[in-house]
């Protein structure tokens, strides 16, 4: 009678469940079979079941399954269920035992350590697994004061992961029968729908060729289920002097052409370069090509170029096809983000790579779109063939790298020659036989310091580029030297807006900084004059199977242990890493920061499992103060930076972001920073974003008060009033809500202040929540704990005033040569206050 309290609960004339025989004797030699359903009954749960004389015995796991050997995850025994269960996978009526959709989520086979049955009366039980997501060692053990609780966990073993990515269940949860999700389940339309085949038997191959199916794309690791995005900035590679060697790399050819991103859906391609400009216009003949594809959705990225007779790609050839049609391009694609509503960023890098190859070799694709190959290992010799042929260079990437939207160490690029991009800021008039003008006068952006000069090109124009080219400098003359300093021998020069980009070969750079025999390649158009620094090269990476093993570094007076901790694993950077720009941008970061009351993102193990603190506990750190507030239920204690030790101290308890509150840490109740969070939808463009920030510094200046800007290290901005004699958070809240509502009134199209997502209609939201008593804003300079370590940084609001958004990274801020400069250093000047006649003025404004 094993199955006689499975059977009292159904009435199985309305349930599609397997009624099943009591007991069905076993084949001798056979394999345990086990088996795991996702159930979204009246709450979401896992049924873990295990074979076991005839019948499956089973436990209800409330968070599922988990491959993290730290994880406990809590398992309550429920009745036996027949084998045929273990093939089941539908919906179980509403008002039925157990009502809502299951999904066979796992299968495969088990075996007991020791007498199953035995271990199962003492209350613990070891096995090992053998499924298609789970694999290797686990635990059943059973809680003391109560037979059905039991707690589920993973063996340390080979197949053990550590932090997020043993969570298994939210990295894979398609189902191993149908390729589907619980959702596209919950939608079926018929009434009974269950598979019967064996637990642990394998899923029926997939036919035809071309693009992979759902079930194989749901099966990848780190692929989930997502939308085609209307905005990805491209990964970008970090210049290294060698080529790394090792096999947990791969190499490919460096192409000399346009980077872009072409996002197809529904036969509509839109082909973006790495500025965020859609050239799918002067890009035609791929475009066209791209619609051939036999996708639904992708996103992909390559490097528009074209080839020469032998073999090579060349950027002035790009630029003179483009002036004669574009019939010979190529578009090489090296890498697929999306396919078919997954997000393929998270898989490895060579997995997202085998899905393309397959997409791009089905049949009646256009040989015009290539598929950018690669080899595996060898580094070094690969770069020195490449470079015997004359070719520009080649990109190492790691084989298991996911995809971030940023400057990372997982790719790498190692030319063949000195290259680069270079912001033009002025021309020479033309001497002798010459016309058009004599030489370009060439800087880099340094920091806060601006751009910096490094020399003249004369060189590589042919009469065409040089009349081209003059056309385009005549527009944009300008009165004063965008350079920082003043160039030698200027008399003679016209200065232009620093707006245009040189693609520059070169042999060396000068001790002072000055390029060494230059020669003009191009212009770059595609590439953003705000983003071009001195490219510095690094050492190679280090092979990953010797790895150099740090155990402790000193900053200060505090040791940093565990420093080679990687806490952004699509970048590489580390805890050490964090610390080192710490120290960097500690006088500006110390500036904004010191005094206030902090809330922390804290990340111990990585930043893709991270928890908010607001209170230290019963552990505070010697380097930080405290600071006892009022709040509803009683008072609280915060933590203070009071110095640079403090910052250090941070970076040690593994935190990422700090947030701080609109208030010195001495008087929470007064006030002294007003901040207006400009959010956007992803599908809204970077314009409406810089022109509505831009906007309310006019607002406020209208009531004459000083705002300053920041980047918030995602795709928004933040607009900062500093206030002296501050005035209450109540009247603080009614002002921000008030002048935000005069915007949205002005431009009810672009923003909004709806604070639920869904009625904010791919609006901007101007969130004006940090000015609430309590509430908190990301603080200046501190790094973000999203993919690519982005930072929040101050930016002088010119910058709002070109086309492309700023972005700024941890490596990117280290990688910067010379002092940083504060944009904001002129906020601990300002004196201004918020008069209760500047809240009523624009409180009657908003409403009338």
């Amino acid at each position: 009678m094993a199955l006689e309290a499975y059977r009292q609960k159904r009435r199985f004339e309305r349930t599609p469940e397997p009624r099943g025989p009591a007991r069905r004797p076993r084949a001798k030699g056979s394999r345990l079979r086990f088996v795991v359903q996702e159930h979204a009954a009246t709450r979401l749960h896992y049924d873990f079941r295990l074979e076991l004389d005839g019948v499956l015995k089973s436990w209800a796991v409330p968070k599922g399954p988990s491959l993290d050997p730290t994880k406990k995850q809590l398992a309550v025994a429920v009745e036996d269920h027949p084998l045929e269960y273990g093939g089941f996978e539908g919906k179980i009526p509403e008002g039925e035992y157990g009502g809502g959709t299951v999904l066979l989520w796992d299968r495969g086979t088990w075996e007991p350590v020791g007498d199953p049955k035995e271990s199962l009366r003492k209350g613990r039980l070891s096995f090992t697994l053998h499924g298609e997501k789970l694999e290797g060692g686990f635990h059943l053990v059973r809680l003391s004061g109560d037979p059905k609780s039991w707690l589920l966990m993973k063996r340390r073993d080979a197949w053990a992961k550590a932090d997020g990515a043993g969570e298994v269940v939210a990295r894979r949860p398609e189902s191993v029968a149908s390729g589907r999700v619980l959702g596209e389940l919950v939608g079926q339309r018929r009434g009974k729908v269950w598979h019967s085949g064996r637990a642990g038997a394998a899923p029926a191959p997939r036919r035809g060729g071309g693009a992979s199916s759902s079930a194989e794309l749901a099966r990848l690791e780190g692929v989930e289920r997502g939308a085609l995005p209307t905005e990805r900035f491209p990964q970008l590679a970090t210049l290294a002097r060698e080529a790394p060697a090792g096999d947990e790399w791969l190499h490919e050819l460096k192409y000399d052409g346009y980077r872009v991103l072409s996002r197809l859906e529904r036969g509509r391609v839109a082909m973006i370069t790495r500025g965020g400009l859609d050239w799918s216009d002067r890009f035609a003949p791929l475009a066209e090509a791209l619609r051939r594809v036999p996708v639904k959705s992708a996103l992909l990225d390559g490097e528009v170029a074209v080839v020469q007779e032998d073999g090579s790609t060349s950027f002035q050839a790009l630029q003179n096809q483009l002036r004669g049609g574009a019939k010979e391009l190529v578009y090489f694609v090296f890498d697929l983000l999306h396919l078919d509503g997954f997000d393929l960023t998270g898989a490895p890098l060579e997995s997202r790579k085998a899905v393309l190859k397959r997409l791009l070799d089905a049949e009646g694709v256009p040989r015009s779109i290539h598929f950018g190959d690669h080899v595996v290992g060898q580094g070094p010799r690969f770069h020195a063939e490449v470079c015997r042929r004359g070719l520009e260079g080649i990109v190492s990437k790691r084989r298991d790298s996911k995809s971030v939207p940023a400057r990372t160490a997982s790719w790498v690029k190692v030319k063949c020659s000195s290259r680069q991009e270079l912001v033009i800021g002025g021309y020479t008039e033309p001497s002798g036989a010459r016309s058009g003008f004599g030489a370009l006068l060439l800087g880099v952006h340094d920091g806060a310091k601006g751009l910096t000069y490094c020399g003249k090109v004369g060189t590589g124009f042919s009469e065409a580029t040089l009349g081209a080219l003059l056309e385009k400098l005549e527009r944009l003359e300008t009165a004063r030297s965008p350079f920082t300093e003043r160039p030698p021998d200027a008399r003679h020069t016209h200065w232009v807006e620093p707006k245009l980009v040189a693609e520059v070969a070169f042999q060396s750079w000068t001790d002072d900084g000055r390029l060494r025999q230059p020669s003009f390649l191009g212009l770059r158009e595609d590439k953003p004059a705000a983003e071009v620094v001195r490219e510095e090269q690094r050492p190679p990476p280090r092979p990953a199977a010797k790895p150099a093993r740090v155990t402790e570094a000193r900053f200060g007076d505090l040791t940093l242990t565990h420093p080679d901790r990687v806490l952004f694993p699509e970048a590489g950077l580390t805890k050490l890493t964090v610390a080192r720009y710490l120290r960097r941008v500690a006088p500006l970061f110390l500036a904004h920061a010191v005094g206030r009351p902090l809330v922390l993102v804290r990340c111990p193990e990585t930043r893709e499992d991270c928890f908010y603190q607001k209170h230290p506990g019963a552990y505070v750190p010697r380097a930080l103060g405290t600071v006892r507030v009022r709040e509803k239920h009683g008072h609280e204690i915060y933590l203070v930076l009071r110095d640079e030790a403090g910052l250090y101290e941070l970076a040690q308890l593994g935190v990422i972001e700090t947030h701080l509150w609109g208030a010195p840490a001495r008087d929470v109740d007064a006030p002294d920073r007003l901040v207006f969070d400009f959010d956007p939808d992803p599908a809204s463009p970077w314009q409406h974003v810089a022109e509505g920030a831009l906007r309310m510094r006019q607002l406020l200046a209208g009531l004459d008060l000083i705002s300053f800007v920041k980047t918030t290290g995602g795709k928004g901005l933040h607009v900062v009033v500093p206030l002296r004699l501050g005035p209450s958070w109540d009247e603080l809240k009614v002002f921000s809500l008030a002048l935000a509502s005069l915007l949205v009134g002005e431009a009810p199209e672009r923003f909004t202040t709806h604070l639920v997502k869904a009625r904010r209609g791919g609006r901007i939201f101007i969130d004006t929540l940090r000015n609430r008593r309590g509430s908190t804003w990301v603080a200046p300079y501190s790094p973000r704990a999203r993919a690519g370590a982005p930072v929040s940084m101050p930016i002088e609001w010119k910058v709002l005033e070109r086309d492309e958004r700023p972005r700024f990274d941890v490596q990117g801020v280290l990688d910067r040569g010379g002092p940083l400069t504060d944009a904001w250093a002129a906020m601990h000047d300002v004196r201004q206050s918020l008069t209760r006649t500047k809240v009523q003025t624009v409180l009657a404004a908003s409403q009338g």
